[in-house]
């Protein structure tokens, strides 16, 4: 009894340990020296697309042609239509074992599937194998090379030190631009958009007629200046102001003067109604092409919904309006020294029993890094392919000398997108990636939708709301918990559901455990006395 007691207790306080921890750090899978062709595996994979059907047509593909070299393997496809589906089924799927074998998502969101038990796979080992890695000698088709993988993209896959990942396309933020207007209004684009020059245009667009009617476009509507993700805003314009963030081992900075500045001066904007954002107004690309928005900042992996001709056009034909369309990249505060996010999905494997189906989840993993998938893939929207192999490739550097043919496979905005980043590779940085780091990039955003939203509702945006904004946000992404435990401090704030009741139940086996130890006494004394 007092062994049963022992290691019930025990295993509590493991399971406590591990409740209120950070990302683990997992030993690099080792594959198998021989992938067994001689039994089957069925493996999941779990992807997204934007109701495009060509990218739902691009997957299947892959998986016909990867199932034709390997008929041993069955890939079934299971598709979202946004990342923070599949992350929400990825954490449920984990407490009951179900975990897919093959993820395309975001390192921010992997950090946190690592807090689980060996759940995603590390791949430090499978990237570098003779055999089965990159570009290994026993892969049936034309593998890219480790050498061959753009090294700022494949960076952004390493966890706490380890690649949990492979990058699988990737995209930056661009500013969509109804040139026409900005002329209309008495203005030049410069070569490089700076944050005054949005500011002051979009004020400019907000002058009415005797009718109410805007000037620049004659309509009843007209929002200047829309984004698309806040949380982007707000971690670009920190950077590029070399402001807080957060630390790379997860410090909470972001709560500082430079950010309450840059607040005051969006609630000004957004005050004059100059200024929105995607959450409040709807989708930038159909305010843009009906004219009733001069500056649209969206992913370049969004460029296909852009512009008159945009062939993913989200609005009726009636109500587009004839504008030329200028791609530049996102304003900046130092125009000589421009900072812009790098971003894009990423794919990991989750562990499974056995080796052999987890290599299996790897082949197919590098099948999607070869050049018939990456260009295929990256010809769809403003994406870029993430090794220099398919980059470097005629294919690819015929598509892309083809802008303008047609407004479909060759549409120039989409094309000028794609460019964009292949010209700024330099200058892209990526945030830190933790447990928690997922809660940070939601609590930038919030932080500028909450002001915007408090301006159109006639709030006092003052120094007592920044205050009480900063708490609120604070609280709702529990950043004072994430905080404690990136830096080690010992006050790590309310603790996790589980851990009560691990903490509850530990209480009971102790009362428990006394229970016997009285019962055993009191048993004993009697047997002495009778």
């Amino acid at each position: 009894m007092r062994k049963v007691i022992f290691c019930m207790i025990l295993s509590l306080v493991l399971g406590l340990c591990g409740c209120h921890g950070s990302t683990k750090s997992l030993t690099a899978f080792t594959p198998p020296e021989e992938f067994d062709t001689s039994s089957t595996y069925e493996i999941t994979f779990w992807a997204k697309n934007d109701t495009n059907a060509t990218q739902t047509t691009i997957y299947k593909k892959a998986i016909e042609d990867f199932q034709n070299l390997y008929p041993n393997i069955t890939v079934t496809l299971k598709l979202y239509t946004d990342y923070g589906a599949i992350y929400n089924d990825v954490i449920t799927n984990i407490s009951t074992g179900t975990t897919p074998n093959v993820c395309i998502t975001y390192p921010d969101h992997i950090a946190t599937y690592m807090t689980g038990d060996y759940t995603v796979v590390p791949l430090d080992t499978l990237l570098t194998d003779e055999a089965y890695g990159l570009g290994g000698s026993k892969v049936l088709f034309d593998s890219p090379s480790l050498t061959e993988m753009i090294p700022q993209f494949l960076e952004e896959c390493r966890i706490g030190g380890g690649y949990y990942a492979v990058p699988f396309m990737r995209s930056t933020e661009a500013c969509y631009i109804n040139k026409t207007y900005v002329e209309a209004l008495g203005y030049t684009l410069p070569e490089t958009l700076s944050w005054d020059f949005i500011w002051e245009v979009s004020e400019a667009a907000m002058a009415k007629d005797a009718e109410g009617n805007f000037l620049v476009n004659g309509q009843s509507v007209m929002i200047p200046f829309i984004y698309k993700s806040t949380d982007n805003m707000m971690i670009q314009m920190l950077r590029q102001l070399d402001a807080g963030y957060s630390g790379e081992a997860g410090e909470i900075e972001i709560f500082n003067d430079t950010t309450k500045d840059l607040l005051y001066t969006i609630a000004e904007h957004a005050g004059t109604r100059a200024f929105s954002t995607f959450k409040i107004s709807s989708y930038p690309a159909n305010f843009l092409n009906a004219g009733q928005c001069i500056f649209a900042i969206d992913s370049t992996a969004g460029a296909t919904w852009m512009g008159t001709n945009a062939p993913l056009s989200d609005i009726a034909e009636e109500a587009l309006v004839e504008f030329e369309t200028v791609v530049m990249a996102i304003p900046q505060f130092d125009e000589e020294n421009p900072q812009m996010i790098s971003q894009g999905p990423s794919i990991c494997i989750f562990n499974k029993d056995d080796p052999q189906e987890v290599l299996a989840s790897w082949l197919f993993t590098q099948y999607l890094l070869t050049n018939e998938v990456q260009i295929a893939y990256s010809q769809t929207e403003g994406y870029v392919p993430v090794t220099a192999k398919a980059q470097d490739s005629d294919t690819y550097q015929d598509y892309l000398s083809r802008a303008g043919e047609d407004d479909e496979l060759y549409y120039d905005v989409k094309i000028e997108a794609s460019r964009l980043l292949l010209d700024h590779l330099g200058d892209t940085f990526v945030t830190p990636v933790f447990n928690g780091s997922t809660s940070l990039r939601n609590a930038a955003g919030e932080l500028i939708e909450s002001v915007t939203k408090s301006m159109r509702r006639g709030e006092t945006v003052d120094d007592a709301y920044m205050e009480s904004l900063f708490d609120e946000v604070t609280a709702l992404y529990h950043l004072d918990q994430t905080e404690g435990l990136a830096s080690g401090k010992d006050d790590l704030g309310p603790l996790p559901q589980t851990s009560v009741i691990l903490l509850s139940a530990l209480a009971v086996v102790w009362a428990l455990m006394i229970a016997y130890a009285l019962w055993q006494r009191f048993t004993t004394k009697k047997k002495k006395s009778s």
